[in-house]
């Protein structure tokens, strides 16, 4: 952050503005400095220091991190508390490119104002481990949206303020003209230069939302993760999109779940696959190998039968993932691996070379030290 300036001083707020202050501080700025409306060489880079301050300081988490270490990532650049995310890759509905161009470029007179509609979905991709994934969790998610502006109810206009029918268009939001012409008379309709096309004037708009009835801003909430979710689920948060205008109603937002690899298990539905080591010994007479389970502080027992062959299954019933449905558990899928002994000692050697004498099998024997010696001097001698 040394490089770069004060985060308050870039909104021209003081280090102890609450967040409603903050939030008129950066409008006012951003309605100056947006592309759509300023043409100004700088005015590009100049916004989006704007934008980076509103995005630290709009954020408690963020803010806090900033004002403690100068840095809103934390300590060495880790931040955020358990369980938190903040989204920026926010990957249908709107970016944050749309959301400040709906805003800024539709306010003020600036451009021609839509006609009053309902929010846009808004979607992200979230991101939690398998323990999370199997057990359910809450995971608290910042992103930016349009939200109701909190100044005016998401109206559009001030305390005392009316909207009405706009007596000019008479709340149709076009206005038609009729031209003559060498092929006769031309009838063409233009949004309303009154109302912008919105079909309504107001006497006294909002001036934090300049009558849009929404902001931009950067929204915090708690998202349910249901247990045995999968990648690709989706949840849906109602309300939580893109606000409407002037009080229509908000979009969703959706959230689609990716698990994350896990090192331990690899998961096949509600099934989750292992690999479990045992030794040529345990895999030829049987033997029971206890491994954590995805549960926490769960013990799974992994029965492996005389005889296993490398390569073989054991099916645990019931220890896999958490069916979302609520119906019990999917298996746990331990593969077998079975590790041969790189080295033996003199008796262990002994051992098997007896056990392969009882089966018939051929093996090298391994000569004791007078007959290698007897060997070595041999090849001296030829």
């Amino acid at each position: 952050m040394s490089d770069k300036r004060d985060y308050y001083e870039v909104l021209g707020v003081a280090h102890d503005a609450d967040q409603r202050t903050i939030k008129r501080a950066f409008l006012k700025k951003a309605r100056e400095l947006h592309p759509d409306v300023n043409k100004a060489p700088d005015a590009e880079e100049r916004f989006k220091e704007v934008n980076e301050a509103y995005s630290v300081l709009s954020d408690e988490q963020k803010r806090a991190n900033y004002d403690r270490f100068g840095d809103p990532n934390g300590p060495a650049g880790f931040g955020g508390g358990s369980g938190y995310v903040d989204i920026s890759d926010i990957f249908g509905g709107m970016g944050m490119d749309d959301i400040f161009s709906s805003f800024f470029g539709g306010a003020g007179g600036h451009g021609t104002r839509e006609r009053r509609r309902a929010g846009r979905d808004m979607a992200i991709r979230l991101t939690v481990t398998l323990e999370e994934a199997a057990l359910g969790c809450t995971k608290t998610i910042g992103y930016d949206r349009l939200a109701p502006c909190e100044d005016c109810g998401g109206k559009g206009y001030a305390d005392g303020a009316t909207e009405r029918s706009c007596p000019t268009c008479r709340g149709t939001g076009f206005v038609t003209t009729v031209q003559r012409s060498i092929f006769g008379q031309v009838q063409s309709s233009a949004p309303c230069p009154d109302c912008h096309g919105e079909g309504t004037v107001i006497d006294h708009p909002c001036e934090m939302c300049d009558g849009q009835g929404r902001t931009p801003t950067h929204e915090r909430i708690d998202i349910q993760v249901p247990a045995g979710v999968s990648t690709g689920a989706k949840l849906r948060v109602s309300g939580y999109g893109e606000a409407g205008w002037r009080g229509a109603p908000a979009g969703d937002l959706i959230v689609t779940v990716e698990v994350a690899e896990d090192d331990r298990f690899q998961r096949r539905g509600d099934d989750l696959a292992c690999t479990v080591s045992v030794s040529m010994t345990q895999a030829a007479l049987g033997t029971t190998v206890e491994i954590e389970g995805v549960m926490p502080d769960e013990g799974v027992s992994v029965e492996v039968p005389a005889g296993t062959q490398p390569g073989a299954t054991v099916r645990v019933a019931g220890k896999g993932m958490p069916r979302v449905s609520g119906s019990g558990r999917g298996d746990l899928v331990a593969h077998i691996e079975v590790a041969v002994p790189r080295k033996l000692t003199g008796e262990q050697r002994a051992c098997l070379e007896r056990f392969a004498e009882l089966t018939g099998e051929t093996v090298e024997k391994r000569k004791n030290f007078g007959e290698r010696l007897r060997d070595a001097i041999d090849d001296i001698i030829d």
